[in-house]
């Protein structure tokens, strides 16, 4: 017997982690010699005909630089923690495989082999800390002199666990423990930027003029409003490149940003790791006055970073909280969702923006019921159960207004869902097909949330003529209403990125004129919130006048309204394509698409070779090739297709295939910070600034260019 004790402890001394399976009848006590040596000690367990089969390693010809997939830990020896090794060879943390497997992934996430022996852990009502190892498969007492020896080592203080221990507290019920603002450094621009430039409002008629005895019942206005640059963007000279637009030193509002990050097992490896780099992008492009929390879900959600201002310190702690991350479990958006509002409804002071930006991989099976009724037939999908009621963006209020922008990742989220989320609260959807853009696409919007420069914009028109009525008020997803007679309407804009530009197109009838040789038609209004003054600004009312001679010509067609009617023709075929393909018809949905382009191709803006014609041409017919089967369609295509919508129907830019890319075409509505934000994201990836990618800012496509 004393033999077999001092290999116990031999081994034990080694800080290895043994699993121990013994039947209830072979439990004796160590003093009576009822213990077999083979069994503590032996590599593989022995184990009930009925019960589990597991296998862990001892790691001793293992390399001290392994690390785990999951977790990205390290898998050195004498860290407290039991390694599973999977029977394709791959090994894992069994605390985050156990995890893993238990809520039903079944697949290595190296290899993504079907496992037939799984490992599975006891419960775990009173389960240790994060950190710890639980070890006691046959619920052995923990009195027990062997259970005593086979406690688990607790981890080494510089461990990547060890370190979430310290970050994350208990959770309390209420968030109110944002970090408080420095008003200070909130209001650091002063009077002397009080001239700042304000927000344009002009007017484009299709034609400029109609005949005087002649009347037209369905007359196109465009309206279009375009946000001040920053105030005074700081530049610095670079030998090698020359002048650079530094946004961080610019004045302009603070943020409260909320990730909300999918950390379910399919995160698992490389896709975890990336997007701990591109959390680690924005942690270092948020300045002193915004502040970050980080919420992560998978079957449940837990805050793991409060809401804290980016101060060297708070962007240390924050990205030690990130680099915890741990991939496990199943996914759960609402919960993530619900807990991401609740950080922004309990903080006590608030930032001039806030918004939440979603991540997800996958589908939430918690939630949202796919199941299908008697008939066969699924039941329609209520995704508003996703999306907590405070941040619902038709909940009143423009000033509380928590836009979600929703990242789906790879070819497996649910696109529906999450393109249904960034609609529900006012934000975009952008489809990151790829692994290696997800910090490109999380810098593009980054560049936008630290741009902001104008909030609650509203857009007012009223009819200045008795005969004059307006039919209708065309603005994509933006709340707009037209009131009983006709007589005026409204768009509630909300807020604007620096230089963002907006086109809305009102359709008025045009009365013959009989006296006069010219009509006026309208007066557009607008009012908004300038985040760097705090004050509301009013602007002068704009005229929308024509003219109005005996006869015509020639009529001249107006490029600028053209473009925007193009616009809303591609947006509309995108919805039609897409309820072609959902209903199964993908010959009728690639068929609808190119009718548009060849609709398209015969406007005036495309032969006039307009920069968002060719776009739009470009987009169409990328949306058709990845409708060619119904496999390429689930995968990629309706989640290219809804980040579309989401783009052009709030005129805000949005990733999707190489969007990011300064090569492609299909770009439309990125700002400059946008643009500045993505340059430094491929500068970093590409490893030295001094191989930095021409990311140059482009003509903004919703603008009208100079004649």
């Amino acid at each position: 017997m004393g033999s077999k004790w001092r290999k116990l402890k031999t081994t034990l001394a080694t800080n290895l982690c043994v699993f121990v399976t013994v039947d209830a009848e072979d439990y004796s006590s160590p003093h009576s010699g009822g213990f077999s040596g083979d069994v503590l000690l032996s590599p593989a367990p022995v184990s009930r005909p009925a019960s589990p089969r597991l296998r862990l390693s001892k790691s001793l010809n293992r390399s001290s630089k392994k690390t785990c997939t999951i977790c990205l830990a390290s898998m050195k020896r004498g860290e407290g923690q039991a390694i599973f090794t999977a029977e394709c060879a791959h090994s894992f943390h069994f605390q985050c495989i156990a995890s893993n497997v238990k809520h039903g992934n079944q697949i290595c996430p190296v290899c993504r082999a079907k496992w037939k022996e799984v490992p599975l852990q006891g419960p775990t009502n009173a389960g240790p800390p994060l950190g710890r190892t639980r070890i006691n498969p046959v619920n052995w007492s923990h009195d027990n002199p062997v259970m005593t020896l086979l406690r688990p080592i607790p981890p080494r203080p510089n461990s990547p666990r060890h370190a979430a221990a310290l970050i994350t507290p208990t959770e309390p019920t209420i968030f109110n423990d944002d970090e408080p603002l420095d008003l200070k450094l909130t209001n650091k621009t002063s009077l002397e930027n009080s001239n700042l430039k304000r927000v344009s409002v002009k007017t484009y008629t299709e034609v400029q003029a109609v005949p005087r005895f002649s009347s037209v019942d369905d007359f196109t206005v465009l309206i279009h409003l375009k946000a001040p640059a920053p105030v005074s963007g700081v530049k610095s000279s670079n030998a090698s490149h020359g002048p650079t637009f530094n946004l961080n030193q610019t004045p302009r509002a603070p943020v409260d940003l909320v990730t909300v990050l999918d950390t379910s097992g399919s995160m698992a490896g490389t896709k975890l790791a990336l997007l701990k780099r591109a959390m680690g992008f924005v942690i270092q492009n948020l300045g002193p006055a915004d502040r970050l929390a980080v919420i992560a879900f998978s079957s449940t959600a837990r805050r793991l970073f409060p809401l804290r201002k980016m101060s060297d310190t708070g962007k240390q702690q924050a990205l030690q909280a990130v680099n915890s991350l741990i991939a496990n479990g199943g996914t759960n958006i609402a919960e993530g969702l619900r807990k991401g509002a609740k950080v922004m409804e309990d903080r006590r002071e608030n930032n001039p923006v806030g918004s939440i930006i979603l991540l997800s991989d996958g589908q939430d099976t918690y939630t949202v019921n796919r199941s299908s009724n008697s008939g066969g037939r699924k039941n329609p999908l209520n995704y508003e159960l996703l999306v907590p009621q405070s941040i619902h963006c038709g909940n009143g209020n423009l000033g509380n207004k928590i836009p979600v922008h929703a990242f789906g990742f790879g070819s497996d989220h649910d696109a529906s869902s999450m393109h249904s989320i960034s609609e529900i609260s006012g934000g975009t959807f952008s489809f990151i097909e790829t692994e290696s853009v997800i910090q490109d696409a999380f810098a593009q919007c980054i560049g936008g949330l630290l741009s902001v420069v104008v909030k609650d914009a509203r857009v007012i028109v009223e009819s200045v003529n008795p005969d004059v009525v307006i039919g209708s008020l065309k603005a994509g997803s933006y709340k707009s209403h037209v009131m009983a007679g006709g007589k005026s309407g409204c768009v509630d804009v909300g807020d604007l990125y620096a230089d963002e530009e907006r086109d809305f197109l009102v359709s008025v009838n045009v009365p013959k004129e009989l006296t006069f040789n010219e009509t006026c038609l309208l007066q557009v209004r607008c009012c908004y919130t300038d985040l760097l003054t705090k004050e509301t600004v009013n602007l002068k009312s704009v005229n929308v006048t024509i003219k109005r001679p005996e006869s015509l010509v020639q009529e001249l067609v107006s490029v600028e309204v053209d473009r925007q009617k193009n616009r809303l023709q591609a947006a509309e075929a995108m919805v039609q394509a897409r309820t072609a393909a959902e209903e199964g018809d993908l010959a009728q949905a690639i068929h609808t698409l190119e009718n548009c382009r060849r609709v398209l191709s015969e406007t005036v803006s495309a032969k006039s070779g307009d920069r968002l014609c060719v776009a739009l041409d470009a987009e169409l017919k990328e949306m058709q090739e990845r409708m060619t089967s119904r496999k390429m369609y689930e995968e990629s295509g309706r989640a290219y297709i809804l980040s579309g919508l989401s783009s052009h129907s709030w005129q805000r830019a949005t990733a999707r295939g190489d969007s990011t890319d300064s090569s492609s075409l299909v770009r439309a509505y990125q700002t400059p910070s946008m643009v500045e934000l993505l340059s430094r994201s491929q500068a970093s990836l590409l490893g030295s600034p001094s191989v930095q990618r021409s990311v140059r800012p482009i003509w903004s496509f919703a603008s009208p260019k100079p004649r």
